[in-house]
């Protein structure tokens, strides 16, 4: 009976690493949708930016405030992992405080600096809710943060207060049991913040209290490993995502839009700069559905922190049109699920593809039209989102494949290909003003 707790301690950490690994694989099946797309260049600088952007944070101090505040909640959560791992170890060996007999002093150092960090966050996590839910900030109370987005954002805050509340009564009531003398309890003393909290337990019976300092224990590992399986379910995967995605995003400038493969071939063989050869022709110009897009704007979708930087920054969006970027994001990845989740119920990719299709089941040509190629949204996204290549994809399916554009640009297309110019005349008459500006 001794090892009970033991075993039901690794029987719990198999059970949360099974749905962990289960749904991990899911993610990695439907970024795997996309089209491949090598990535090998510039390796050096991908890396700096993936640690100024991912590991730094350096865009969300654009705000300072909001930045400090999310920085006490990102450095929170990775230092308190140290702590986790001890729990971790306590519970497989049924050993209690095991690393302080090896640290000394310095473990009570440590312990003051995890309560430093959970009452930060804590602190912040009640001001984010406030933002939330009280001062009802624009960006998230638009079309798109309704049901799951919102509840998904208000869940995740009342988590993680409620965790840190337990990690700091936890410690209380160890540090009353050790006052108390009573076995399995380490000597460690008091500790900065959770000794405010010891006049909340001074008068329970020991039995209580040790009662209550296990419930507060499996509480919080039980509550850790189910945020770990939570996030993979929530906007907060890009906990994991924002270093990959970050790594892996376009370092070109801003403004430079890349041509075409298949058309660019097409040109330089109508030109005579190349020679035809048997390559087959592409499936499709442009994007229909999430699997004709490439892997990274597929882990751009899974990446998202449904912040709305984008959205809230976004000229037609503030000018009242339908474009929403954070939608686009959020809409891609949903196909991508739906899309994987057909194709474990048997269903063929050419079936799945004939009854949905990202583009007119998901996003709207409305939506997609009213882009202004401004590059606002990918300027703003703090970890490397790009929504106008997915937009850019998608007008050219509608461009190319759909012939579904407005008749205005259809007049544009054709003085371009015929005349290559916007307007409609000749090159040969380019020129003309400046015979008529010498005649004056």
């Amino acid at each position: 009976m001794s090892y009970l707790p033991q075993i039901l301690f690794v029987l719990c950490l198999s059970i949360a690493g099974f749905f962990i690994y289960k749904r991990v694989n899911f993610i990695r099946k439907a970024i795997l949708l996309g089209k491949k797309k090598s990535v090998n260049d510039r390796k050096s600088e991908r890396l700096r930016h993936m640690l100024l952007l991912a590991f730094g944070q350096k865009k969300m101090f654009d705000k300072p405030l909001v930045g400090v505040m999310h920085f006490i909640i990102y450095a929170g959560f990775l230092i308190i992992n140290i702590e986790v791992l001890e729990i971790v170890l306590d519970g497989i060996t049924g050993a209690h405080r095991l690393f302080a007999p090896y640290l000394g002093e310095a473990y009570s150092w440590l312990i003051n600096l995890f309560e430093l960090f959970a009452v930060g966050v804590i602190v912040t996590c009640v001001i984010f809710l406030i933002r939330r839910n009280v001062l009802k900030l624009p960006r998230f109370w638009s079309a798109e943060m309704k049901k799951w987005p919102r509840l998904d954002a208000n869940l995740i805050l009342i988590f993680e207060i409620t965790l840190m509340w337990f990690f700091l009564s936890m410690n209380a009531a160890d540090s009353i049991l050790q006052s108390r003398g009573v076995e399995h309890y380490v000597q460690v003393g008091s500790f900065w913040f959770s000794q405010w909290l010891q006049p909340l337990f001074a008068n329970m019976q020991t039995s209580s209290l040790v009662f209550y300092e296990r419930f507060a224990w499996w509480f919080h590992i039980l509550g850790i490993l189910g945020f770990a399986i939570y996030i993979t379910y929530s906007k907060h995967l890009h906990i994991a995502l924002a270093f990959p995605n970050t790594y892996f995003a376009s370092l070109e400038p801003k403004g430079k839009i890349p041509n075409m493969d298949e058309v660019t071939k097409e040109v330089k063989i109508a030109l005579g700069l190349a020679q035809a050869d048997d390559s087959p022709a592409p499936e499709r110009f442009g994007a229909k559905d999430v699997t004709d897009l490439n892997w990274i704007q597929l882990m751009n979708a899974f990446s998202c922190t449904e912040c709305g930087r984008c959205t809230a920054n976004c000229p037609a969006n503030i000018t009242g049109k339908k474009l929403s970027p954070r939608k686009i994001m959020m809409d891609t990845r949903d196909r991508a699920e739906e899309f994987v989740r057909q194709l474990e119920q048997g269903k063929a990719i050419e079936e799945i593809k004939s009854e949905k299709s990202l583009y007119g089941d998901y996003i709207t040509k409305e939506e997609i039209m009213a882009c202004t190629t401004c590059n606002a949204c990918v300027e703003a996204c703090p970890v490397s989102i790009n929504p106008l290549s997915i937009i850019l994809d998608i007008r050219r399916y509608v461009a190319m494949e759909a012939g579904d554009t407005p008749n205005e640009w259809n007049v544009v297309f054709n003085n371009l290909e015929t005349s290559m110019s916007p307007w409609k005349f000749p090159p040969t008459d380019r020129f003309n003003w400046v015979e008529l500006v010498n005649k004056d």
